[in-house]
This record gives structure tokens, sequence and C-alpha cells, in this order.
């Protein structure tokens, strides 16, 4: 079974890094709040890793 991983924006990027951003847009992120599902993947966690202060991660199936 895939699992598949809610990812929601917790705080704003305002004041942080160009690259922050870009990793937020690149995962479909646009505004507090807002939840995103995409599939668990080494890629995805790597991403993840990356800006684990602006988002909170469940996993779900």
């Amino acid at each position: 079974m895939v699992k598949k991983l809610k990812i929601t924006q917790i705080k704003s990027s305002i004041g942080y890094k160009q690259k922050a951003k870009l990793t937020l847009k690149a995962l479909g992120l646009r505004k507090m709040h807002q939840t995103v599902e995409h599939l668990d993947s080494p890629s995805m966690r790597g991403m993840l890793n990356k800006i684990n202060y602006l988002v909170k991660i469940e996993e779900s199936s």
C-alpha cells in the first residue's frame, strides 16, 4: 500500500529564504493552514526536511 503525506503550512514564509518559499510553492502550498496530499517518497521527505519549521506533516494511508 502506498503511503500518503498530509502537509499543512503552519507558519508564514515571510522573512525566510527564497529557497524555502520556492519549496513551499513546489509543494503546492500558497496560504497559511492550507493542506495538500502527496505520495511518500525520498525526494518528498527531503523537501519536507528542508522546511520542517514551516509545515506540519501527518502520515495517512
